[in-house]
Formats: structure tokens, sequence, C-alpha cells
């Protein structure tokens, strides 16, 4: 009898299983009964959008103003990850990532569309051209601004911060610890889970399938296929799918990132054409006056129901209160996406990146694309462009027509579609394997596969069987669970920013002795001197470990272990406390160097300085706490200096309060 090998997998069975089953049945009904599945959520959607719109509404609201204030808070100045934590990527290459996630084909699909079925929209039909060309640019911001960036937005915070901070895995279960402590780790996280794949899952079909289609129409236009053909589709998904596969099996270091660069540039480039051989001075006026436009009527936008304009409800509930939901249901996959890339920003730099930069690159891509539509459809289309709003496929490549070397710019426009459509595609697939596997650091390839053919699978399957609307509907009705799910995050967030706060800002003991004075001469001299590298590593070696060494000896005496470790280049001595259920305490002293004035090199009235470098003996925590300079200690202020923070740190470990910071990282066994 033949053994096959096992299959090795990283999987949970207790996310990964479920969601599976769910996502394949919402499929099947959705391609077997398109229209009976499609009409039945409609059913609920049009409850949701009609009687709960104001949840949708304050709930949006809540996270813009809550982000506002974290940004200029105590807060904002805190890490996500240690103190001493440093950002993985370039800021260019993240503002490329977080912005080709965040929006990715949306923004080539609505960014003439949207405009245009504002402008021509006969809720507005009685107004004049102007105003019509008004309202169509504000709402278009309105729609892809603060307010949508606000919702990715605490969700990715709230996934860096206990990802990196608490050391939790990147999955949504985790944001909860606050609230649930270690249930996170059973089914009721699970439940959790379940909920971010599956949304994930739904969003980026649904995206993908009419990225296809756009994709097509494109392709057809330019002459190269004849037809917007199911066979057309296979083969557009079959190669991009591929693509996707093999950027995400690189990773995200390679693969995303380098194509997400590519994008922007690419993106940059074709904004530049349109908007130096479009209506230049018209673009650059319109967005001057749009963005005052915005900012005049930000409020009376946020808050707005339309529930004295009842001839303006059903327009409200099918563009705004269906971006919302739009955007929170997508919010899972481009959170998890945006916290994955973003270790080792702080609060303020990640918030005023992620609600300011992509804002104010929509602003500028919708008034140069949308209020360049509605020019040309004004003065050289006679009301073409207009009479295509409704065809969101095609307008794209009809308004391009109006511009110099169109054939030339389509291919550009869709090479841009295609790399964003392989963007949203990797990153999803990279997302879900992290949701599937509770972030397991490594797994097998063969998982990004799966999950690169199920998305191909069942994104043709339901664009065949015209049940992609019955999944969008399926996707904006889980918006609305989510958006209490969120506010839940901004609690448990609020929550845990105070304890950490608390615990940097947590003052030592009164007892703490200052020095006395004693040996001042001797301190003067080291006060102007400057050391080089040997002197500090002789004072490290010497002062310090013997310093180390005799609190080590009392500890023991004391019953408590202790351990001293060294390191070398650059010398260092620490002496560690090891405890099973709390962090480690441990205070260490490091050679480290800084550089030195040039005028402070020519001062005469100070001692000679050989080199533009000196070094000085650091002291470090376990924490990560901002460490100083250690070189005018004696041993016995050594020996104090550790005692006063083992001090501060039995206190904190001592309050309840505190648990949650202090106790969720795992230590490594002493050896």
């Amino acid at each position: 009898m033949i053994k096959l090998p096992r299959l090795r997998t990283t999987f949970n069975k207790g996310v990964t299983l479920p969601s599976l089953l769910f996502i394949i049945f919402i499929t099947l009904l959705s391609a077997i009964y398109p229209q009976l599945t499609e009409n039945a959520l409609n059913v609920i959607k049009g409850f949701i959008f009609v009687n709960l719109n104001w949840v949708y509404v304050w709930a949006v609201t809540i996270f813009v103003i809550f982000l506002v204030y974290l940004m200029f808070s105590k807060y904002g100045n805190i890490k996500l990850g240690k103190n001493d934590s440093k950002p993985e990527y370039s800021f260019f290459s993240w503002i490329s990532m977080l912005f080709a996630a965040g929006m990715g084909i949306g923004l080539m699909y609505f960014s003439v569309a949207e405009p245009m079925q504002h402008y021509s929209n006969e809720i507005f039909s009685g107004s004049h051209y102007i105003n019509r060309a008004k309202n169509a640019q504000l709402y278009t911001f309105f729609h892809w601004g603060i307010h949508a960036w606000a919702i990715y937005g605490i969700v990715g915070l709230s996934l860096s911060y206990f990802a990196y901070r608490y050391r939790l895995p990147l999955s949504l279960r985790s944001c909860f610890y606050p609230l649930l402590k270690n249930k996170i780790n059973g089914k009721l996280g699970n439940a959790i889970d379940i909920f971010a794949l599956c949304s994930t899952f739904f969003g980026i079909t649904t995206t993908l399938g009419f990225g296809v289609v756009q994709i097509n129409s494109g392709l057809q236009t330019l002459n190269i296929v004849s037809d917007n053909s199911f066979t057309n589709q296979i083969l557009i998904v079959s190669i991009l799918v591929t693509i996707s596969i093999i950027s995400a099996v690189a990773g995200v270091n390679k693969g995303v990132k380098l194509l997400s660069n590519i994008n922007i540039i690419s993106v940059i480039i074709l904004l530049l054409f349109v908007l130096l051989l479009g209506p230049t001075v018209y673009l650059l006026g319109s967005f001057t006056e749009g963005i005052g436009n915005y900012i005049n009527n930000f409020f009376n936008l946020t808050f707005s129901t339309h529930v004295y304009e009842e001839e303006t409800l059903p327009w409200f509930y099918n563009w705004t209160i269906l971006y919302w939901a739009w955007w929170i249901s997508w919010s899972p996959y481009v959170g998890l996406f945006i916290a994955k890339i973003s270790k080792g920003r702080t609060i303020r730099e990640f918030i005023s990146a992620v609600l300011i930069l992509p804002t104010l690159f929509n602003f500028i891509w919708m008034s140069v694309f949308g209020n360049s539509a509605i020019w040309f459809d004004l003065h050289n289309a006679k009301g073409a462009l207009s009479r295509l709003a409704d065809n969101p496929d095609a307008l794209m490549f009809r308004f391009l027509e109006y511009l110099p070397f169109p054939a030339i710019v389509s291919f550009l426009v869709i090479a841009i579609i295609i790399i964003f459509f392989v963007t949203s595609a990797d990153s999803g697939i990279f997302v879900m394997n992290s949701i599937a596997t509770k972030n397991a650091k490594i797994s097998p390839k063969w998982q990004t596969v799966l999950w690169g053919c199920l998305l191909a699978v069942l994104s043709l399957f339901l664009l065949n069987a015209g049940g992609l609307k019955a999944l969008q509907s399926m996707t904006l009705i889980t918006a609305l669970p989510f958006s209490v799910i969120i506010i839940l995050f901004m609690i448990s967030l609020t929550k845990a920013l105070t304890i950490d706060r608390n615990y940097y800002d947590r003052e030592f003991s009164v007892s703490t002795v200052s020095w006395s004075g004693e040996f001042w001469k001797e301190r003067l001299k080291q006060i102007i001197s400057f050391n080089d590298k040997n002197t500090v590593d002789d004072f490290i070696e010497t002062k310090v470990k013997r310093a180390f060494i005799e609190l080590q000896e009392e500890f023991n005496s004391n019953e408590i272990e202790t351990k001293i470790n060294e390191y070398e280049n650059p010398k260092r001595v620490e002496i560690e406390i090891h405890y099973d259920i709390v962090n480690n305490f441990i205070y260490g002293v490091e050679n480290k160097s800084r550089s030195v004035s040039e005028y402070l090199i020519n001062e005469d009235n100070l001692p000679d300085i050989d080199e533009n470098k000196t070094f000085y003996p650091y002291a470090y925590f376990g924490d990560a706490r901002e460490g100083y300079d250690v070189r005018l200690f004696t041993k016995n202020e050594l020996i104090s200096d550790v005692l006063k923070h083992y001090e501060r740190f039995i206190e904190i470990i001592t309050e309840q309060k505190n648990e949650m910071f202090i106790s969720s990282n795992n230590n490594q066994k002493m050896k």
C-alpha cells in the first residue's frame, strides 16, 4: 500500500473550515439562484439603508473625531511597536502600498463615472450646470475623502497597536484583548476571524469581478478583443490571478511593494498627462474652489441624513450610505494590510499619513478626471459623456478619446487597472492567508496558490451566473454589525492606550536618592572629558559589571533568580530577572556613540577631541523606555539606579489594571 505524503499546513481549522464552508455556500446560492438571492438580500439591505442609515452616519462621524483626537493628543507619540522600533518600509513605499490596497481599481472605475453620474442625476437636474458641476465634485470628495480613510484608519491602527505593541497575533481578535482577555483565543475569537475572512473574500471577489469587466471593456474599445465574452474574461482572470499568486508568494517586501511603487508612478504620469493636456486652468481653479467648498460644507455633509429632503433620500441611500457600508465592509482587509506594513510608525504619523495624504491625492485625482469629463461633456462632447454615465465600464475610455493620443493613453489606463487588480488580489491573498493561519510567520506556498485559485474560480463562477450583485449586497449587509465591532475596537484601544501612557509616565519612588555630591572633583573631570570606544568598554566591563554581580549576589541571597547577559559589538551588559507570567525585568548598559559638532572640536576652552565621534555608556530597559547616559555614575549609584527601576517595576506589576500591558508577551526560558 502506497503511503501518501502528509500535506503540511498552517491553517487554523477553527477559522478556515467554517469560513470556506460559508464562502462556498453563499457563492453557490448566489450563482444557482442569482435573482432570488439578490432580491432577498436587497430587501435586507434596503431595510438597513432606510431605517438604520443613521447608524452609519454616526459611526463614520465618530471614527473621524476619534482619529483626529488621537492625532493631536498625548497618545500621538506612542509607537506601533517597541519604543525603539523603526519603520520597515520607506515612506514612499509605505504610502504606495496602503494607497493601492485602500482604493485600487475603484479610482479608475469611478474617477470619471461618479462625478458624471452626480452631474447628470435627475435629483440635481433642476440646478444650473455650474451648480451641478460643483455638487458633483463636492459629493465625490465627500465619498472618497477623510471619512473613507477614517474607517480604514481605525481598523489598521487597532491591529497595528495590539500586534506590535502588545505582540499579539495580527488578527482582528487581538483588538478585543483589553475587553475579552484570554477569551480571544477561544470560540469567540474564532468567530471574529471567520467574519473577517468571509468579509475580505466577498469584498475582493466582487471588486475583482467588476475590474475584469472594465479591463475587457477597455480591450474591446482598443479592438484587441472582439466582444465582452465570458471566454475573454476567463483568459483575463487566469493571467492576472497567476501574476497575483506569483507576487503574493514573493511576499510583501518584493511582489506587493514593487508593484505598488510601479503603480503609483504610473498613476502620477497619467494624472499629469490629463492635467497638462486637458483644460488645465479650469482644473486648477475648480480643484482650488472644490477644496474650499468641501471645507465649508464638511460638518453639514458629515451629519446630513437628508430627512427633510425626501426627494433626495433614494440618492442618499444609493450613494452616501452605500459608500459608508462599502468602506466598512472592506476595512478588515485593508486594515489588516495597512497594519502589516505600518510597524515602527508613531500613532500621529500613522493617522496623519492615512487620513491626509491619500485623501489629498484622491481629491486631486477626482478633480482632474471628473472635472475634465464634465468640461469635455459641456464644450466638446455635446452631452455624449453624460449619456454614458450609467455605463462606467466604457465611460473612462470614451472620455480619453477627447485627449491627445487616446490609444496610447488607453493602453496606459488598462495597464494601471491591471496592476491595481494584481495588487488588490495579491495583498488580499496575503491577508486571507494571514487570518486563516492566525498570522503564521511562514506558511507553505500551496496555501497562497489555493486562495488565489479560489478567488479566480468563484469570481468567474459568479460573473458567469450573474451572482456578483447578490454577493455585493451580502457584503454591504455585513457592514452594519462590523460598524459596531469597530466602535468596540475604539473602546478597547482607548483602554489600552490609557494603561500604556500611565506605564511609561510612571514616576520613580520618592525613596530614590540622588547624587550626594561626594567625589565631585572626579565627576567634574568626567563631565568635561570625551571618551573613546575602549574607555567605555572598560567602564562597562569593570564598574557596570561589578555593580551587576554585586546586585546578583544580593538578589540570589533573597531567593530571586537573576542572570547577567554579556554581548559584544557593541559591548553591553545587562541584569535580567526572569518571570513566567509577566515580562522579564531588564536593566542594561550599552556602548553607544554620537557625533560631536565641528564647533565643539575647534573650541579652545575644552579638552582636545581627537575624533568627531564620542562614546558613552547608555542605560536601557526591557520595556524599551528611553534610556540615558550613565558615565558619571559610581558603582553604588549604578546599583541604586537599577533598584529604583526595579521598585517601579514591582509597583506596576502589582496593580491589576496593568495586567494587560505587562503579561501579553511570552518570555523565553532562561538558559
